[in-house]
């Protein structure tokens, strides 16, 4: 299966998790394909750090407009009634707790919902952007990403060894591989990926992965 295919299953799967009424944050990169698979008959309103909210999915080719972008500098559509704003409104929205969800992508996530999706020591940072705030201030928080890193190592492990982003802030992580909740009592494998097993998952963890009751992937 083609990488790009495996990124939009993670957004479909993501998507399940989306509730009539919510208000949510998509970070960059496979975080922004969730706006395209929100649920027939469910309204959900989509809010950029950039001062957007009422986030459309990304345009086709006939309807892109330079002016409307996301975060992450990525054209995008505007819903009905959508509004614009300042960043600082923008990050007081957040701050103030009124996101129900942000999804966003991580670099490393621990057993504990620890996640580090800012920086690598040593390498070039532009910024952090707005990670620390969301992850502290939206209601949920569910990690996209990949299961290893291009070299086959373990994304998810006992503890993080990247600087954080913030502290048992995430209780879903969305992979190529299956949906892992994070519990008191570790890391629980709730669904794996059909070309996967609930074995092969754990195999390609970094910490101990419950996989009793696993069930095939909902997408």
């Amino acid at each position: 299966m083609k990488s790009a295919s495996r990124k939009e299953r993670i957004a479909q799967r993501i998507a399940l998790e989306l509730r009539d009424g919510y208000y949510v944050n998509l970070g960059i990169g496979i975080p922004t394909l969730v706006a395209n698979y929100v649920p027939s008959g469910m309204t959900v309103i989509f809010h950029t750090e950039n001062g957007l909210l009422g986030m459309g999915p990304y345009p086709t080719e006939d309807a892109i407009d330079p002016d409307l972008v996301n975060a992450g500098k990525e054209t995008v559509t505007a819903i009905a009634g959508a509004s614009y704003f300042s960043s600082a409104d923008s990050f007081a929205m957040v701050r103030g707790g009124h996101l129900d969800l942000c999804v966003l992508g991580a670099m490393e996530v621990s057993e504990k919902g620890d996640v580090a999706n800012w920086m690598i020591p040593g390498k070039m940072v532009k910024g952090m952007g707005g990670a620390m705030d969301l992850v502290a201030g939206s209601k949920r928080t569910i990690i996209a990403m990949q299961h290893t890193g291009p070299d086959g190592q373990p994304k998810i492990l006992r503890e993080c060894t990247l600087p954080l982003t913030g502290r048992r802030c995430t209780d879903t992580i969305v992979t190529d591989l299956g949906v892992l909740r994070v519990t008191p009592q570790g890391l629980k494998l709730a669904e794996f990926a059909p070309e996967t097993t609930p074995e092969a998952v754990a195999a390609a963890t970094g910490a101990p992965l419950d996989i009793r009751g696993a069930r095939p992937m909902q997408v």
